[in-house]
């Protein structure tokens, strides 16, 4: 979880800096933090402090980017410095992660609600 909150200070969002691990057979697979595609500038809130709807969250940068290395991510275990909202939510069940560890609440559970339906062992931790 501490690499994870290293990972999340790459973020240029002001609001919040989310970190994403994806660890598998006790080695890091793939690392995410929220931010704009490639390609945009790296600008996450508009004029008025409100995120802009295309910055991605942390976890689906960490699972794309898995996705293009080859590697799988089943069976694996996302550290996240946040909660996972609900859309995360349905990436981490289709990727095939088993377990998400997370530190900060998020204001909504339904993401962790799915989870938790989907049978992935979630935990949250200090």
């Amino acid at each position: 979880m501490e690499m994870a909150a290293v990972w999340a200070k790459n973020s240029y969002c002001k609001r919040r800096q989310v970190g994403a691990l994806i660890v598998k057979d006790r080695m890091i697979i793939s690392d995410g933090y929220n931010g704009t595609p490639s390609g945009f500038e790296n600008i996450c809130e508009d004029e008025y402090g409100v995120t802009k709807p295309y910055v991605l969250h942390a976890e689906a940068n960490a699972i794309t980017k898995v996705a293009k290395s080859g590697n799988s991510s089943d069976g694996a275990t996302l550290y996240v410095t946040a909660a996972p909202c609900i859309e995360c939510s349905k990436l981490i069940i289709q990727a095939g992660i088993r377990r998400v560890v997370y530190r900060d609440e998020y204001r909504l559970t339904d993401g962790i609600d799915l989870l938790a339906k989907a049978g992935i062992a979630v935990e949250k931790i200090d």
